[in-house]
C-alpha cells in the first residue's frame, strides 16, 4: 500500500486527476477500476473519481511495490542538477530579484527559453532550473513551481514563478485580463522620436506557421494592443542616434512592443525579425551586439498572502550595460 498526505498545492482537485498526475502511465480506465474495486481510498473510505481532494486527506493506493512503479514517474528522484553535469546554471543567485515562501523572481538572462520544447530546442530552459533551485522546497505530489507569465527567449528581465497553486491561479488570471499588473520594459530603437511620449494602439495579428514572414503583424483584424512609451535618452554613435524608452505595454500580445515600435519607424536595435537588418549587421560589428535590447526592467503587482502591491526591478545585463558604455565612450 501507498500513502500520501494531501498539501494545500494538491488540494482542490477532483480525485482522478490527482491519480492520473500520480500514476501517469496509467490510462483513465484503469484508475476507474482501481477506485471501483475499493484499491483507491481517501482516509477511511472510497470516494468518487469526482471528490474534490482537501488539505490534509490521506489517499490510500493499495497495489504492490512493483505495479506502482509501473504506473508512475520517479517522482521522488531528484533532478540531476547543472553542478553535476558539469554545465554552468543560467539562473545565477545574482539573478534572484525577490523570494519568499510563495513567489520566485528572477532575473531571465537573454538566448533562453523560459519553457522546454520553445523554439524545437532540447537546450536547457528557465523552469527546468527554477524547480531544480527549488528542489529541496518542493513539497507537493502533483504540483510543481510555475511561470505565471512568459517573455521571449531573446529578452532579458523579470519573469515570475508562482510556488503556490492558488497563487498561481490569480496571478495567472491578471495577466490574461490585464489587471492588477502593469510591466515595463527598456528598449534601445533607432533614431530620435518626435513625440517623446506617446501610445500606439495597433491591433496585431498572428501569423500561423510563419516561416520566410514576420510571425506578428499590423493588422485590423488582429486583438487590441496598447503599447506605452516614453524618451529617457538619446544617444549618438559615430552616425547613429538611439533612443532609450521606458515602454509599458496594456496588453500582452506576442511580440507586441517589437511590431509597434517597428510600424512607428523606431525598430528596436538588433530585432532580427522586425529590425534594420543593415543596420543590425553594422551595430554587431562596430558594438558587439548580439541578441535585441529589449529587457523587463519592472513590474508592479499584487502578492496573493500578503494582500500588498509589490513593485520590482530588474537590473540591465552586462551586455547591455556595455553598449552603454561603450556607446558614452565615444
Amino acid at each position: 500500500m501507498k500513502q500520501f498526505k494531501i498539501t494545500e498545492n494538491d488540494a482542490n482537485q477532483r480525485l482522478d486527476k490527482f491519480l492520473k498526475k500520480l500514476l501517469p502511465l496509467a490510462t483513465r480506465g484503469l484508475l476507474y477500476k482501481l477506485n471501483r474495486t475499493n484499491k483507491i481510498k481517501v482516509n477511511t473510505k472510497r470516494e468518487d473519481n469526482e471528490y474534490k481532494l482537501q488539505t490534509w486527506d490521506e489517499v490510500k493506493i493499495f497495489l504492490l511495490d512493483d505495479d506502482f512503479d509501473k504506473l508512475s514517474k520517479e517522482i521522488e528522484k531528484r533532478p540531476v542538477s547543472f553542478s553535476e553535469t558539469g554545465l554552468r546554471s543560467l539562473l545565477d543567485k545574482k539573478d534572484i530579484v525577490f523570494e519568499d515562501s510563495f513567489l520566485l523572481v528572477v532575473n531571465k538572462p537573454s538566448w533562453i527559453n523560459v519553457h522546454p520544447g520553445d523554439h524545437k530546442t532540447k537546450e536547457t530552459n528557465l523552469i527546468s532550473q527554477v524547480q531544480d533551485y527549488l528542489w529541496d522546497k518542493l513539497n507537493s505530489l502533483t504540483f510543481k513551481p510555475s511561470l505565471a507569465h512568459r517573455i521571449d527567449r531573446d529578452t532579458s528581465g523579470i519573469v515570475i514563478i508562482a510556488k503556490k497553486k492558488d497563487i498561481l491561479t490569480r496571478l495567472v488570471e491578471d495577466f490574461k485580463n490585464h489587471k492588477n499588473i502593469r510591466k515595463y520594459y527598456m528598449a534601445l530603437v533607432s533614431g530620435s522620436l518626435d513625440k517623446k511620449e506617446w501610445i500606439i494602439d495597433k491591433k496585431l495579428e498572428r501569423i500561423e506557421n510563419a516561416k520566410n514572414e514576420n510571425k506578428v503583424q499590423i493588422s485590423e483584424n488582429g486583438l487590441k494592443a496598447i503599447t506605452h512609451y516614453k524618451v529617457l535618452e538619446e544617444l549618438k554613435f559615430q552616425n547613429e542616434i538611439f533612443s532609450l524608452l521606458e515602454v509599458e505595454i496594456k496588453t500582452g500580445r506576442m511580440h507586441q512592443i517589437r511590431v509597434h515600435l517597428t510600424y512607428i519607424w523606431h525598430p528596436v536595435i538588433w530585432d532580427k525579425t522586425y529590425g534594420n537588418k543593415s543596420l543590425n549587421h553594422y551595430l554587431q560589428k562596430e558594438l558587439w551586439i548580439n541578441r535585441q535590447f529589449l529587457h523587463a526592467s519592472r513590474i508592479e503587482f499584487t502578492h496573493y498572502w500578503t494582500w500588498k502591491k509589490i513593485t520590482l526591478e530588474a537590473r540591465l545585463k552586462d551586455d547591455m550595460k556595455n553598449v552603454f558604455e561603450k556607446i558614452k565612450k565615444i
